[in-house]
């Protein structure tokens, strides 16, 4: 890296010398160049092409005004052909000089440039090239050097750059050509029907040819399957959890008609085995913990009984109450078209629905998610529950096996041990919730132990077996294996995308490496009227998440032609509901180290907290992440009683750009758990304390004690 930057810097240097010591500036005004032209027009062309080359091959600023320039100077056609092909021998000149020279220079220098451009060409080959020099949404400089770290060959960069940048470089020369024009500089003068066309184009350019290009991906793509001459719906959703509901509620809202199809149950995971159960149990769970610290005050009597069977009960009752919200009639009533069967997609235009083919002129795949079951030997031949189906016991094991320490198992082990299981947790990572910073997962863990759970992480889960009627597991740590029994055993190691039996296969849809679908920014999916979103879209399998992919997928799907919406990930919080809850939104520590981020943390311990003692909840922290010198959020990790709660001060300041300064302003309700925001805030201004001025104010001070000035 060092040498590409030494080469880089004296090759700009040498450049920069020769400006001055052969006064090229000279040569660069537009009366040189028409002095020059009038007199030999062949030399004036050769003299401007080779700067021009130079300009665009060291890149340099410049070379949208020089094109301009050649329209004044050569007039429209013999400057759009001077301009085309110097800028094309320049960029490929450059392509090559990162290629060959800088390429370690320009991989730090532009490896978010690098990630896009790379994916690009990877979707789509050489066009994604040409769509780039036609629409410049990344600068022409950037895509010459980037370009040059790509597989793609030189010959094939310098065509399809020459094709590609010919329509731009037609509109600015015009726009240069128009200027000649121009007898005075007044206002007649300027407001001439040419001029002003010219300059019309060169600004709407880049959005025609935006449009233009998403006519034609349009068109290309959909032009096998026959369009309907008329449509039963504006949109089909499939699946109705949490994103499917969303997507239909917006249609049905803004008049469109809309079909909801859902195979299972109306909620999805969330209502039926996901979000509303787990937090019920966790509620139950934390209730039972509560009593058990009352006996150890003396506030209740001892051997308080937790009867699992009913806390089972409860869970369901609680699913019971909320269905209503997610109801067929509910949404019926709303306008939906609620209809339940097995969706299967047959054309971009039509979806197969138990036999019946409904035509629909957009699709919202909101298909969901399900459990991972890792192929571990012997586990077929174990009665093993999931997240999905751990809902349907009703007598409590004795000892329970927990496979995941991530955000699920964590809850669920938790939550079982409480109720009075022997609970095991096993992961192969080398700690819980890895996603977290260290001390996140440290915390967690001790207090895990300290509620009697057997933490086992780094351990691989080898083989299952019967032994005399006994569940068994080997477990592998170090090289070493140890056998553990169990009588149920719940595997929590992730969830995947439904995709399956969707007709994706046969429509050609593509999958991402994690098995969702690949959509775009505006989660397109390849054909431009086929969306997904919620758990089946990632990247965040969230239930929030999913509702507000949705707005975006149910908006771009009907309203696309007037406007379409990139989906905004900036500001994505999440909790895990442990006891003590963790709760995140932006960056933590781990992530900013990951990606180079600078950074300051302020950090608020919760024990110190009035309201905490009070409530026996003295533990945790609140850890803010800054923009070093600056009081902009990064990122907020929360562990400690109601976190989840807690956080959404920070979201809402995060979303509207708002700082420390203005939490420590705001004032906050005494006692409340709330406070901790406010003194994290506070530990961020006492460090950074102007120093200097309260030496001063301490001088002052001193000053007035001693009264000499009365």
């Amino acid at each position: 890296m060092k040498k590409s930057k030494l080469i880089l810097a004296t090759s700009v240097a040498i450049a920069i010398a020769l400006f001055f010591l052969l006064d090229i500036e000279q040569y660069l005004s537009v009366s040189f160049f028409q002095s020059l032209y009038d007199q030999n027009p062949i030399e004036t062309a050769l003299i401007f092409f080779v700067i021009y080359v130079a300009v665009t091959g060291l890149s340099l600023p410049g070379a949208a005004l020089m094109t301009l320039v050649a329209g004044v100077i050569f007039g429209l056609l013999h400057g759009t052909i001077l301009v085309s092909f110097a800028s094309t021998i320049g960029a490929t000149l450059a392509f090559l000089l990162s290629r060959t020279l800088l390429h370690d220079w320009v991989q730090s220098r532009f490896s978010n440039y690098l990630k896009t451009i790379n994916q690009g060409i990877h979707q789509e080959g050489t066009f994604y090239l040409f769509t780039l020099r036609l629409i410049p949404a990344i600068p022409f400089f950037v895509i010459n050097l980037v370009m040059g770290l790509t597989p793609i060959r030189t010959g094939r960069f310098f065509i399809v750059s020459q094709v590609g940048m010919l329509p731009g470089t037609i509109v600015y020369v015009g726009a240069g050509a128009s200027l000649t024009q121009v007898e005075e500089l007044s206002i007649k003068g300027v407001l001439q029907p040419e001029i002003i066309i010219a300059f019309l184009l060169l600004g709407i350019f880049p959005w025609l040819a935006k449009a233009v290009i998403s006519r034609w991906k349009e068109y290309k793509v959909l032009k096998p399957y026959p369009r309907p001459t008329h449509f039963d719906t504006n949109l089909l959703v499939i699946g109705a959890g949490s994103a499917g509901l969303v997507s239909a509620y917006i249609a049905a809202a803004v008049k469109a008609k809309v079909m909801l199809i859902e195979r299972y149950k109306m909620g999805g995971d969330c209502l039926n085995t996901g979000c509303v159960p787990s937090k019920a149990l966790l509620r139950s769970a934390k209730m039972a913990h509560y009593f058990q610290r009352a006996e150890a005050y003396g506030i209740v009597q001892p051997e308080v009984h937790v009867d699992f069977a009913k806390v089972m009960e409860r869970v369901h009752q609680v699913i019971q109450k909320v269905e209503p919200h997610d109801s067929i009639e509910r949404y019926t009533a709303l306008g939906v078209e609620c209809v339940t069967g097995t969706a299967t997609i047959k054309t971009p235009y039509s979806v197969d629905i138990d036999g019946k083919t409904i035509t629909t002129k957009n699709i919202i795949i909101a298909s969901g998610g399900r459990p991972v079951v890792p192929p571990i030997p012997g586990l077929d031949a174990i009665d093993y529950y999931t997240s999905d189906t751990i809902w349907r016991i009703r007598e409590r094991p004795e000892r329970m096996l927990v496979i995941g320490g991530g955000p699920i198992g964590c809850e669920l082990t938790q939550a079982f041990a409480r109720l009075g299981v022997n609970v095991t947790q096993v992961d192969i990572a080398p700690r819980l919730m890895p996603r977290e910073d260290e001390e996140v997962s440290a915390l967690i863990q001790q207090k895990f132990i300290e509620e009697g759970i057997e933490v086992l992480v780094a351990h691989k889960p080898v083989e299952f077996y019967l032994n005399d009627g006994q569940k068994q597991v080997i477990l592998e740590a170090d090289g070493e294996q140890k056998t553990l029994s169990f009588d149920l055993v719940l595997v929590a190691v992730g969830r995947q995308a439904n995709t399956a039996n969707l007709g994706l296969d046969a429509l050609g849809i593509a999958l991402t490496e994690r098995g969702t679908l690949a959509v775009n920014d505006y989660l397109q999916t390849k054909f431009p009227n086929i969306y997904a979103c919620g758990d089946v879209a990632g990247p965040y399998q969230f239930t929030h998440t999913a509702s507000h992919q949705a707005w975006y997928a149910a908006v771009n799907a009907l309203f696309r032609r007037f406007k379409k919406f990139k989906v905004n990930y900036n500001v994505i919080p999440w909790a895990t509901f442990t006891d003590p809850e963790v709760a995140r939104v932006g960056l933590n520590e781990q992530e900013a180290q990951e990606r180079n981020i600078a950074y300051e943390v302020s950090r608020y311990n919760i024990d110190d907290l009035d309201r905490a003692i009070a409530d026996e909840e003295a533990h945790g922290f609140v850890k803010v992440l800054t923009v070093p010198g600056k009081d902009t959020i990064l990122g907020v990790t929360i562990v400690g009683y109601h976190a989840s709660e807690l956080i959404t001060e920070y979201i809402s300041a995060m979303k509207h750009g708002l700082g420390l300064n203005k939490i420590l302003g705001t004032i906050h309700i005494y006692p409340t758990l709330s406070e901790a925001n406010k003194y994290a805030a506070g530990v961020w201004k006492k460090a950074h304390a102007p120093a200097k001025l309260l030496n001063w104010l301490a001088r002052y001070h001193q000053w007035e004690r001693q009264g000499k000035h009365e």
